[in-house]
């Protein structure tokens, strides 16, 4: 995962080495695996490079086939599926020695009027009222001095370039009426560039760091505890309205269920004036295991 603001911009930052063939890299890291925000997000960046600027990302719908390596660079080939009047459609498929990882479908709208509505902000505390990540390492180090056989500084390193603040910091927190509830506010933890793409790609990344949390929260267990196996496999994001990945959003997230070894969980992203920006919806493996 990017440790550092430069980090995430070079994930971002894909190289051409063809016509609609694009290659990623992965920042240094500790995990043994490929942070699946990350291919996400590249994916998405690879489409919107053959894509009109005037025409942005309104979905994605992505699946995560196997386990990436954080060594090895990764190739994204994109398919021209459609040009229509208002919109486009591109299919990517994340390659690692020549066996697929990921594929995602992503659609492009040329911007137009029409009717507007959205479900209202929660009344949440201000991102200003609640302690960072780092704040909590140790309340959270008294409840578990070590995460998956890591400790805590090492295991928090990953979130040094974006910033969060949850709402609840630690399952049996939770306040919110659903039993299955999990929210936080959470930014990019420094300036991107003002290409509307970045900041749609950026949200991708985002988007799949917490969503899972969700699917724990009625078991009273956190992803920072050992004994539970995650792994995000497939993913869906629609964009309703302009915003920046670099401020504030609320990340309000909700697990409708959880059976066979996999957790489904929706995500709704609010600005800080209320604006209803973006939606996620993530089912993803939640294997208990030996610790």
């Amino acid at each position: 995962m990017a440790q550092s603001i430069q980090d995430l911009l070079d994930v971002l930052d894909l190289e051409e080495i063809d016509l609609d063939l694009y290659r990623g890299r992965s920042p240094a890291t500790s995990l043994q695996r490929v942070f699946g925000g990350q291919v996400a997000c590249q994916a998405l960046v690879a489409a919107g490079r053959t894509v009109e600027p005037e025409r942005g990302v309104h979905s994605l719908h992505a699946y995560f086939l196997r386990p990436g390596d954080p060594t090895v660079p990764i190739v994204y080939p994109v398919e021209r599926v459609r040009d229509g009047r208002s919109f486009t459609t591109r299919r990517v498929v994340a390659r690692q020695r020549g066996r697929p990882i990921f594929f995602m479908s992503a659609s492009f709208q040329a911007t137009e009027p029409g009717l507007e509505h959205q479900d209202p902000m929660p009344e949440v505390p201000a991102p200003e009222d609640l302690p960072s990540i780092e704040e909590l390492q140790s309340e959270l180090a008294e409840r578990g001095p070590r995460v998956n056989g890591r400790d805590w500084g090492d295991a928090l390193r990953v979130f040094r370039a974006i910033e969060l603040r949850p709402i609840e910091s630690w399952p049996g927190d939770a306040k919110a009426t659903h039993s299955a509830h999990s929210r936080a506010w959470i930014r990019v933890g420094g300036r991107l560039p003002d290409d509307p793409l970045v900041h749609v790609c950026a949200l991708a990344y985002l988007s799949d760091l917490t969503l899972l949390s969700a699917t724990l929260v009625p078991h009273q267990r956190s992803p920072f505890d050992g004994g539970i196996l995650m792994a995000s496999l497939d993913h869906a994001m629609w964009f309703h309205r302009p915003f920046r990945a670099d401020e504030w959003l609320l990340y309000d997230q909700i697990s409708p269920s959880g059976s066979g070894a996999r957790g489904l969980a929706s995500g709704r992203f609010f600005d800080a004036a209320g604006a209803l920006v973006a939606s996620a919806m993530q089912e993803g493996l939640i294997r208990p295991v030996d610790d």
